[in-house]
């Protein structure tokens, strides 16, 4: 399982793979810069998972849950339960 920080982590990279400073990507998500800053240093010791969603999108990624052990997302799971085939 992913830590926190490592969630920080990734969205310092995922930012840094868009070629986005942290106002750019704050203000394509409609955040403020310092809310990105606190989220990349985890200054609070937490960050709010709405927010974490928003600046994912806003550096072209989507947020996905994959089970341990699994290579299937929860999406692909639900998808093939509605499809009648889970």
């Amino acid at each position: 399982m992913s830590s926190l920080y490592d969630v920080a982590e990734m969205l310092k990279q995922a930012r840094h793979d868009a070629n986005l400073s942290q106002e750019a990507i704050a203000s394509r998500a409609g955040v403020s810069r310092s809310t990105v800053a606190r989220m990349e240093t985890l200054a609070k010791g937490d960050m709010s998972v709405s927010a974490l969603v928003r600046l994912l999108e806003a550096a072209g990624y989507d947020l996905k849950l994959v089970k341990v052990g699994h290579g299937r997302t929860v999406e692909d799971i639900l998808n093939e339960q509605r499809a009648g085939r889970g």
